[in-house]
Order: C-alpha cells, then structure tokens, then sequence
C-alpha cells in the first residue's frame, strides 16, 4: 500500500505529526527548508498534501510547480498567504484552522483594550525609572462605555463572550452575517457602529475590500473619540492615519498585535520611518502577532487540523 505524502514546513505540535502518522501517512516533518528548497522538495518526492503556516506565499506558480500537491492545510486562522483562486484553479483543496485560537485572541484583545485604559505599560515603564505620576497616569473604566465589533466570525464572537462581564454595551457588524444579535451583542450597520462606539475592535481577514478599511475618512468619520484595536492584520489599517490622528486626540488610544510588515524591521526606509512614529506614542499598545500563538492554542491548532486532513482523505 502506497502511503499519502504529507509535507510539514512549519512547526506544528507533535500531536497533528504522531496523528498522520497513526492514520497511515507517510510525513516529513521539514520546517528546516526554506523558500526554493520547499519548492524543489516538493518536486522531488511528489506529496500529495502540505501543512503550512506562514512560511509561504503560495500563488500560481507555486501551483504551477508543485502538481502533485492536493491539498493545503494551513496552521492558522486566515488564508491571506494563499492565491484561494490559483489554488481552486489547480484543484488543490484549502483548509484551516479557522476557530482554534479564537479564545486566545478574545483574551488578547481585551489584554491590549485593558492596557490601554489603564495606561498600564506607560506607568510601568515611568515606575521602574521612579517616576510616580499618578495624575498622569489616570485612565477610564469600561463599565457604561459602547464598544463596536466589525467582524463577528469566531474571534468576534470570543471578543464580545468575554467583554460581557464588563458592563458595556456591545455592538457588532459583519458585511457577511446578519440576524446574530444575541445575549453579548446587538447587530448593526456600520454608521450605527462608528456613530456609538466609544471603542472599535477589527476582526476581519485580509481581502481586496478590508485593506486600508480603517483609513482617514473611517477615523474622521467616528463620531467620538475612541480606541483602536486591531488583531486581524496589519495592512486593514493605514498607519498613516492612524499616527495622524493620534496626535489631534481623536484616536484615545491604538493597540495592535500586527502591523502592515511584519516584523517592521523588513520594511523599506519609508515603512520603518512610519512605524517609529506609531512607536514613539504613549498611548499605543503593540505585540508581535502572538494574540493567537498561545500554549493552548498551538496544540488546538494542530488538533482541528488532524481532524479536517482526516476527514478530506476519507471523503477522498
């Protein structure tokens, strides 16, 4: 019986690894090959499935090089490192890990939202040089404040589940769902959601429509003064805009765990020159897109995948 080929080029908890291989495929576990080298192994064992996360760009060439490959499975929420078309047009079938790190997200997101109202990573920073500005350093409670979700998919979901204890009114819009008011949110369109919140949460994949979403005339067009989070990816939101309005105070505060490049220092002199402005705000909160990268979620991570690849090759 000839076994399925299965290649892995990033790492993965082992248990998705030991899982192939219990279910009878035949796995190289290569997160050591890079760029070409993924390309040219590919071609020289002929695997019929890979297992990615962020390593690759995979487009029309790749597809055009790689025509064993049929399918891809990738270790994470979105599929913004994939050519969805190139890949449909070659056959190949696409999977991820949609729902796995949404709690770990949700708990960054209010981490980043926390820190922000408390001005906690400013005060840190000013005590551990003894400084100890108190005046300088009050923050806001959440508790009667609005907040707006755009995007309400998995980790929308897990952001207003865990924002429901705040005493905060939570609003929500996806231009893909409609009829999911519930307990923690009340749907709306997106002018009701600009013209209440007092804070605004991103939780949208990265397409042609979402990118620069959160520009000049979406921040002039937010009727309050309000908080930015971002923890969907970098490029929804122009940080030329962002830094701009910052400084008028219409922005109270920007968390982010992603930026447009990352990590920022692989942009161009115009790019780093940019972000150093982001960086040199008190009243900006970054990390470095681990929101969903927990201990927890790299294993669930692994685990839905298993689940997913086993079912394909079942149906297949």
């Amino acid at each position: 019986m000839l076994l399925k080929k299965v290649l892995i080029v990033d790492d993965v908890h082992q248990s998705l690894v030991h899982g192939l291989i219990e279910a009878n495929f035949d796995v190289h576990y290569r997160p050591d090959l890079q760029g070409n080298e993924i390309v040219n192994y590919i071609q020289s064992i002929g695997f019929e499935g890979l297992i990615i996360r962020s390593k690759l760009y995979l487009n029309e060439s790749f597809f055009n090089q790689c025509g064993t490959i049929e399918w891809i499975a990738r270790a994470g929420a979105g599929m913004d490192n994939i050519d969805e078309i190139a890949a449909q047009n070659a056959g190949v079938f696409l999977m991820n890990s949609e729902n796995a790190n949404s709690d770990a997200v949700g708990e960054q997101t209010i981490s980043m939202l926390l820190a922000i109202q408390t001005n906690l990573i400013k005060s840190h920073n000013e005590v551990v040089q003894f400084q100890w500005d108190r005046e300088g350093n009050r923050g806001f409670e959440l508790k009667g404040k609005t907040v707006g979700i755009i995007g309400y998919g998995n980790t929308g979901m897990a952001v207003a589940q865990k924002l429901s204890g705040f005493g905060v009114e939570i609003l929500a819009y996806d231009k893909y769902k409609s009829k999911f008011s519930d307990n923690n949110v009340t749907e709306v369109d997106l002018a009701e959601l600009m013209n209440k919140s007092d804070v605004i949460s991103l939780h949208v994949p990265l397409t042609k429509q979402t990118e620069n979403l959160v520009d000049e005339n979406f921040i002039n067009g937010v009727k309050k003064p309000f908080v930015l989070l971002n923890l969907s990816r970098g490029k929804i939101v122009d940080i030329q805009s962002v830094v701009v309005f910052l400084g008028t105070g219409k922005l109270i505060g920007y968390a982010a765990d992603v930026l447009p490049v990352e990590p920022p220092s692989k942009g161009n002199e115009n790019e780093r020159n940019l972000v150093q402005k982001l960086f040199d705000f008190k009243n900006v909160v970054l990390s470095p897109h681990v929101g969903g990268w927990t201990i927890e979620s790299f294993e669930k991570i692994s685990q839905f995948l298993l689940v997913k690849i086993l079912n394909y090759n079942n149906m297949v």
